[in-house]
């Protein structure tokens, strides 16, 4: 049964997608730097922190189990082109199940602090988590990273090793290592000027191939006007100088060779179809050609992994949560409830 808060989040997400859909970016909402002006689905709070000589303000849910409460905490890791809202359908579902669930938005991204000046590294933002979930008195939760998330969640299990009662990787990249296999490095100022151009018909089309499998549902464009509002809202040029450094982040410091080292019980679940690959855009045919294949890259990264298990979703795309939210979250139930 739906809340009063939920019933009324799931009316503004529907009428924002019938105003979005075949919109002109003319006519498409733009939200302020921080995302002011997006609904979130749960309650938004600020953490405050200091990083870097700057004081910043780290955007969360901290959603109460909504079922019996079991007494465990799931922490969740947006990816990229993500924010913690987009976790919604997860959210729904753990909480039923009895978890406290946090959906953290990283500094630089969705709700959360722009630095104008950040030296960013997945070892400072998974500090930055560690901070949060020390606020909240969570001393050790279930770790699930998606996409860029994913990365972030396994340099965290291997920061904070006890900290993680099990770290689940949902489509995560850095399951290879791009430079090393020929994609050419781009300056942060050439990261800038592309983010500077996106527009929100390159972000629906991007997300229809990589994300749902050629596939689209009106619901997905909540998602599109989210990131096309912040990306091109009045907060533009500082939205993108940050998503410049982060995408420099992500390229130049790999978790690959890392992976061996984990000792926390892994799981990951991978969309079979789903081909993202930093880079891919400006590498040359025969390497983008070896590239983001995830129906091998899984296996491969499950064999690295002591003791991993992997669960696959045949035909999915780069985000199973969001592209079958039901069958995603029963095995996700599954595999948070293994001894």
């Amino acid at each position: 049964m739906l809340t009063t808060s939920r019933r009324l989040w799931y009316c503004a997400a529907l009428l924002a997608g019938l105003f979005t859909t075949g919109a002109s970016a003319a006519t498409a909402p733009a939200y302020g730097v921080n995302l002011e002006g997006f609904t979130y689905p749960y309650p938004l709070h600020h953490f405050a922190l200091r990083s870097q000589g700057t004081a910043l303000q780290m955007g969360y849910m901290d959603i109460a189990p909504t079922g019996s409460s079991n007494g465990r905490a799931v922490v969740l890791l947006h990816g990229k082109n993500f924010c913690g809202a987009t976790w919604v359908d997860t959210i729904t579902a753990l909480a039923k199940q009895g978890y406290r669930v946090i959906a953290p938005d990283q500094i630089g991204f969705c709700s959360s602090t722009k630095p104008a000046h950040y030296q960013y590294s997945f070892q400072q933002l998974a500090s930055n988590t560690h901070a949060l979930l020390d606020n909240l008195k969570i001393t050790q939760a279930a770790i699930i990273g998606h996409s860029t998330g994913g990365m972030l969640a396994t340099r965290y299990a291997l920061m904070y090793p006890q900290s993680v009662s099990r770290l689940v990787l949902v489509n995560p990249i850095g399951l290879e290592d791009w430079k090393a296999l020929g994609v050419p490095w781009r300056t942060v100022d050439q990261w800038y000027q592309r983010e500077l151009r996106i527009s929100a018909q390159q972000i629906r089309d991007y997300e229809q191939k990589t994300y749902y499998s050629g596939q689209w549902k009106p619901e997905y464009d909540r998602w599109v006007d989210m990131l096309a509002g912040l990306n091109n809202g009045p907060g533009k040029p500082r939205v993108a100088w940050n998503s410049a450094l982060i995408y420099d982040m992500i390229f130049t410091q790999p978790v690959y060779y890392e992976f061996t080292h984990l000792r926390v019980p892994t799981t990951l679940m991978i969309g079979t179809a789903d081909t993202t690959a930093i880079g891919s855009d400006i590498a040359p045919p025969e390497v983008k050609a070896k590239l983001g294949h995830y129906n091998i890259l899984g296996k491969t990264v499950a064999g690295l992994i002591p003791g991993a298990q992997l669960v696959e979703f045949p035909g999915m795309g780069h985000a199973p949560q969001m592209e079958d939210p039901e069958k995603f979250n029963h095995r996700l139930r599954s595999v948070l409830g293994q001894p």
